[in-house]
């Protein structure tokens, strides 16, 4: 029979990989009878784990949510796994940077050595993408309350800041009423924070900035969720940033080229997109865009030759900025001589 100390773990170990635990299922993964079984549940009680005993043919075992936060048992992945999260919390926009910091050195104070040395040569900075403005931090209590909302389907209460602050010279104008919604999702996309809602005064989904979003307390009547007008959430919000009202996400306009460069050269410069080597120097491209004109403004960045094979809107694009181009290009007119 293992010591005490390593069956208290393994016991730990299993009572939080799955809900509910027959006795004598317990007693046959430790390798111990059921009386030794209710002793070191006794023992993980004093330790401050609230585990719960549960009736019935299979009567057994439960590890249930108490009131203070006893200590956690991490196998090596989950520890490194942590790590790296808790690293990287300070680019996911929700403003608990230095939450994650004191977080990571309290876990890594009750490591073993071997671990506590892997985490240490784990280290990672997280960059952000250069952005013209920087990416605002959200409130973690801001993030709870919708998050809350979310899972019990109440009905939210806000006051939405303006993208851009008012004009001081101009004219005041009275505060916008506060918005109502039904909130659906809390979505991370690329450092930022959306709440994905039904607008109930609008009665259209909505798309909001959680860094603009003042809740209003308490929130309102509980509701049926809706479905969303997508494949999943992440399709939703794609295509609502890409411009497009359609269930897939998909671009609105999507065009296909024959581009006078190695795939190899093209494939590099790509985020989205599809590329088809056809020799040497020559490629196939298909490519989307939020509007035709961005796209073949888009395609002219690589500087070679374009065959355009569909469709005819794509090809409109280019002779429209074709003639914009050139007139930005021609000589400006002379100015009249004064006259004496």
């Amino acid at each position: 029979m293992p010591k005490t100390s390593a069956r208290l773990l393994s016991l730990l170990s299993l009572l939080q990989a799955r809900r509910d635990w027959p006795g004598a299922l317990l007693a046959e993964r430790l390798g111990i009878s059921a009386r030794t079984v209710r002793r070191d549940v006794d023992r993980l009680r004093e330790l401050g784990y609230p585990v719960m005993a549960f009736k019935g043919p299979d009567g057994g075992y439960r590890l249930d949510a108490g009131t203070e936060l006893p200590p956690l048992l991490f196998d090596d992945e989950q520890a490194v796994a942590l790590a790296v999260a808790l690293q990287i919390a300070t680019a996911t926009g929700a403003g608990i940077g230095e939450a994650a910091t004191r977080a990571l050195a309290t876990v890594r104070q009750v490591m073993p050595a071997r671990l506590r040395h892997r985490i240490d040569t784990l280290r990672i900075t997280a960059v952000e993408r250069p952005a013209a403005r920087p990416v605002p931090q959200v409130d973690s209590s801001v993030l709870m309350t919708l998050s809350a909302a979310v899972h019990a389907c109440e009905v939210l209460r806000f006051d939405y800041a303006p993208a851009s602050p008012p004009d001081p010279v101009g004219e005041s104008t009275a505060p916008a009423p506060p918005r109502r919604v039904q909130p659906h999702h809390l979505v991370a996309r690329s450092g930022r924070w959306y709440l994905v809602a039904w607008d109930l005064d609008r009665e259209d989904w909505r798309t909001f900035r959680a860094d603009r979003i003042t809740p209003r307390i308490p929130t309102g009547p509980r509701f049926s969720p809706r479905e969303l007008p997508a494949e999943d959430v992440a399709a939703f919000v794609t295509g609502r940033f890409r411009g497009s009202e359609g269930s897939d996400g998909d671009w609105p306009c999507r065009g296909e080229v024959i581009l006078g460069l190695p795939a190899t050269a093209v494939s590099r410069h790509l985020t989205d997109g599809a590329v088809e080597a056809l020799g040497p120097n020559s490629c196939r491209l298909v490519l989307g865009s939020w509007s035709w004109a961005a796209l073949a403004a888009t395609l002219g960045r690589f500087d070679a030759d374009i065959e355009v094979v569909g469709p005819a809107e794509l090809r409109d694009a280019f002779a429209h900025l074709a003639r914009r181009y050139a007139d930005a290009a021609a000589d400006p007119p002379t100015a009249p001589s004064p006259v004496r």
